[in-house]
């Protein structure tokens, strides 16, 4: 339930009627975060020849990807998994080739986005703009850094100083 006022009655009730033995809620927790303490449980607590029976698909998660994940986890510890809603079911050749549809449809689209992504990071440099994150090591840290360590001071500390770890320091320093 996404927020504390959400009555989850309806879904426990259609989920004693499929035979659940243990329900699980995670109570004003967005179905769209990953990280859900209910969830976890129950997701821990299931063994070979269980059967997760979710009331909708969007109870287990909201993104496509993390579904297909979900699913694919569940299938290789050999539990099955159903959705009331949407009449899913694992256990049916059916509901597999559903799931194997969506997870086609899943990497279709973050192929997809990941073109548009590296399209929008080409167009910017074409602009003259730079995505990602802005170098903390500025030229002039890199002279001040080579100066330090130049004067005896350790690699640790000046690194430190310049805000980045030793390694990254030691490369930016090799590159000149």
């Amino acid at each position: 339930m996404s927020t504390d006022d959400q009555k989850a009655d309806l879904q426990i009730d259609a989920l004693k009627a499929a035979g659940c033995e243990t329900i699980f809620t995670d109570q004003g927790v967005s179905g769209a975060r990953r990280k859900r303490p209910a969830l976890a449980e129950a997701l821990s607590e299931l063994v070979e020849g269980d059967t997760l029976i979710v009331w909708k698909l969007d109870r287990l998660g909201r993104s496509l990807a993390h579904l297909i994940d979900l699913i694919k986890d569940l299938g290789n510890r050999q539990v099955e998994f159903r959705s009331l809603q949407e009449a899913v079911d694992t256990k049916s050749a059916g509901g597999t080739l559903f799931f194997h549809l969506l997870g086609a449809f899943a990497e279709f689209e973050r192929t997809l986005i990941s073109e548009r992504t590296r399209a929008g990071q080409a167009a910017a440099r074409k602009r003259g703009r730079f995505p990602g994150r802005p170098k903390v090591l500025t030229p002039e840290k890199l002279v001040a850094a080579g100066k330090d360590l130049g004067a005896g001071d350790d690699l640790e500390s000046v690194a430190k100083r310049c805000g980045v770890r030793p390694r990254t320091l030691r490369r930016a320093l090799a590159r000149g």
